[in-house]
């Protein structure tokens, strides 16, 4: 590798170069920070082998930072991701679609932070064919703000829409970007994933020259606090994996929170996932609430989360919050919802208590990079692909197996119909 300046990783230099996307360089151009395309993140994973790093839901700056000086610690290829409901138009966080990688890069350059970083707008939800059109406007605007990843997450129409939509915006995400595409909307036990659909969605973006770097299913889990002890289908995961083994993509998995470390540990060990999302356990790691060794919140007999003295935020502070909650009819997951009317509140507190914030969500990221996800010392792998490629876009995994003509829009819905698949219950099951 070539020579970098001291106190960086060799070739660091070089690979802020040539690494680097166009827009990323374009807004940053005098940073030091290793903003990458999500491609060469899921391709060290997979280099690994039986590794999965963590998509880290962005809710608050406190999570921003303590995650990056977490995968800093374990030598992991990153990404810090934000979802359309948690960070769009109509968002319930200060973090954004438009400034979650500027708060990157900035956390970056300010702490040191050498390791390779993913920015993931997860979960752009099209749930109906009208949302397509408007979709076509931001979805560029999301690149031209500096993400270099994206989930187009057409799940919540039936298949042969989904299909359909993902190929009409497909063109509107840069080459060199990570895409990921969903089968299924995470619902816990309702609505399974199945490897027919799988197939069904990702042999039809083939045909059309699409090959998706991540596919995301409805394995059995669900988002926000699992109250139930179902989590992840291994099995299930395996077999659709296995099945769609000839297209090369890799698995993201949904839902992280609620599934225990032995759970995780082997999602990675049998399946080919490579990206996890993680997002309410780093929300109420930051908070400062008790939670259980995989960060999903413990509750008291009444069902109230417990904030655990002298961490996280001032017990003033969560007193406030929970006034806030109650005042506003909010529980349990909903308790999400806190994050945009507090956000400047929490980053008005002494630097103490901002620093122990960011600790405890460091110490979990750690923990899990290193000891659950075996994601650590992944950050080399990504520096020499960059090195190898000179290139910030390090191309396709896959390449065309089936035929267009097979795959028309027409031929689409016909075998669409033919399809037999149980979307689960109807209701909200963002993030």
């Amino acid at each position: 590798m070539s020579e970098s300046t001291p106190g960086y990783p060799d070739g660091y230099d070089k690979a802020i170069k040539v690494g680097r996307p166009p827009s990323v360089v374009h807004l940053f151009p005098n940073s030091k920070a290793l903003i990458v395309s999500g491609k060469y993140i899921d391709r060290a994973l997979r280099k690994k082998g039986d590794a999965i790093t963590m998509a880290a839901n962005g809710r608050n700056q406190f999570v921003i930072r303590g995650a990056l000086r977490g995968a800093q610690r374990a030598n992991a290829a990153l990404m810090i991701e934000i979802a359309r409901s948690e960070g769009g138009a109509s968002a319930y966080c200060a973090v954004n679609y438009w400034n979650i990688a500027r708060q990157v890069d900035a956390i970056c350059n300010e702490l040191n932070i050498t390791i390779p970083v993913a920015i993931h707008a997860d979960h752009y939800g099209i749930k109906a064919p009208e949302d397509v059109a408007p979709a076509k406007v931001e979805i560029p605007t999301l690149f031209e703000a500096g993400m270099t990843s994206i989930a187009i997450d057409a799940s919540h129409m039936p298949d042969d829409q989904n299909l359909l939509a993902s190929i009409e915006l497909y063109p509107l995400v840069p080459d060199w970007a990570g895409f990921e595409t969903e089968i299924g909307e995470i619902k816990g036990k309702e609505g399974l994933s199945t490897a027919e659909e799988a197939l069904f969605l990702v042999q039809g973006l083939n045909a059309n020259g699409i090959f998706p770097d991540w596919i995301a299913l409805n394995n059995g889990t669900t988002h926000g606090i699992e109250a139930s002890g179902q989590g992840i289908q291994v099995d299930l995961t395996q077999e659709i994996h296995d099945a769609l083994a000839p297209y090369q993509v890799s698995g993201a998995q949904h839902g992280t929170s609620g599934n225990n470390s032995d759970r995780l540990r082997e999602i990675a060990g049998k399946t080919r996932t490579t990206k996890a999302n993680v997002a309410t356990a780093l929300q109420m790691v930051s908070w400062g609430l008790e939670v259980n060794d995989y960060g999903n919140a413990i509750m008291d007999e009444a069902g109230h989360f417990i904030k655990v003295k002298g961490q996280g935020m001032t017990e003033a502070m969560w007193d406030a919050m929970v006034a806030y909650a109650t005042d506003n009819g909010l529980s349990g997951g909903n308790f999400k919802k806190l994050n945009l009317p507090f956000e400047n509140r929490l980053l008005g507190q002494p630097a103490d208590i901002r620093e122990r914030m960011v600790k405890r969500v460091e110490n979990f990221v750690y923990d899990m990079l290193v000891d659950v996800l075996n994601a650590g010392d992944t950050a080399p792998l990504v520096l020499a692909d960059i090195l190898e490629t000179d290139s910030y876009n390090p191309g396709a995994k896959a390449e065309r197996i089936d035929n267009p003509a097979d795959w028309t829009a027409g031929k689409i819905r016909e075998k669409g119909k033919r399809l037999c698949s149980d979307k689960g219950p109807q209701g909200d099951f963002d993030d």
